[in-house]
């Protein structure tokens, strides 16, 4: 049985798409995202994974939109289970901090976990391409606190 993933599809050129995959694969260049209210009814949108920025998988798809995540790190540890420190900022300016086991500059994307653990986030497949910034460790933390920094200012 196929498994099923409540996903928010970010683009590069700024759209975002709701549903639910059953067939993303990271190494595959497009998979298709379905509607929450039909899942397995119609054929869904085909989406081409280098149009995006990331894919991030969900929780829920209406998420808490008075919610605020948490900015940086919160003097969180180097290494997690779920890998090593890493902050991701993407073209459009948007920063993201988590964790990761599989960063690799040279493969189309990877996979990381929040460090909000209180996020709807549950673990986003960030595409490599939309990312001119990926710092690990402590360089993760320098790349935090100069975004915000400059937020600040």
């Amino acid at each position: 049985m196929p498994v099923k993933n409540g996903v928010v599809a970010h683009y590069q050129d700024g759209r975002i798409l709701k549903g639910i995959t059953h067939d993303f694969s990271p190494t595959r260049p497009t998979f298709r995202l379905r509607s929450s209210d039909d899942p397995g009814g119609t054929a869904g949108t085909l989406i081409r994974s280098g149009e995006l920025k990331a894919l991030f998988f969900v929780r829920n798809l209406e998420g808490d939109p008075l919610r605020t995540d948490l900015r940086g790190f919160i003097a969180g540890p180097t290494e997690t289970v779920h890998g090593k420190k890493i902050a991701v900022r993407f073209s459009d300016g948007e920063l993201f901090c988590g964790y990761t086991l599989g960063y690799t500059p040279q493969r189309g994307g990877f996979f990381m976990f929040p460090a909000d653990a209180g996020s709807n986030n549950l673990r986003v497949f960030v595409v490599t391409a939309a990312a001119p910034e990926v710092c690990e460790g402590t360089a993760a933390d320098e790349l935090v606190q100069r975004v915000l920094n400059a937020k600040a200012a």
